[in-house]
C-alpha cells in the first residue's frame, strides 16, 4: 500500500484512467462486433456502413493511446477486405 501522499493520489489517478480505457476500449471493440456480425449475415450494405462507423472509432482509440496506431490500421485493414469480399460475394 502507498505511503506518501503523491503515491496514492497516483494510484487515484490510475484507477480513473483505467476505467477510461477499459470503456473505450470495450465501446471499440463493440464497433468491431457490429461489422463482423454484419459480414456473418452475408448483407454487404450493412456490413459497409458498419465499418464505416467503426473505422473513426478505432482511430479514436489510436488518438486517447488504448492501441497503438499499427494494431488499429491492421483491423481496419483486415475488415475491409472481409467486407470487400461480402461484397464481392454478394454481386457474383
Amino acid at each position: 500500500m502507498a505511503n506518501t501522499l503523491s503515491a496514492k493520489k497516483r494510484i487515484r489517478q490510475t484507477i480513473r484512467r483505467t476505467e477510461r480505457n477499459k470503456a473505450r476500449r470495450s465501446r471499440m471493440r463493440t464497433f468491431i462486433r457490429k461489422v463482423e456480425e454484419a459480414i456473418a449475415s452475408g448483407d454487404a450494405n450493412a456490413a459497409r456502413a458498419a465499418l464505416q462507423a467503426a473505422q473513426p472509432e478505432l482511430m479514436r482509440a489510436v488518438t486517447k493511446g488504448v492501441v497503438h496506431k499499427n494494431t488499429a490500421s491492421r483491423k481496419i485493414s483486415r475488415l475491409s477486405a472481409r467486407v470487400k469480399a461480402v461484397g464481392a460475394g454478394a454481386s457474383a
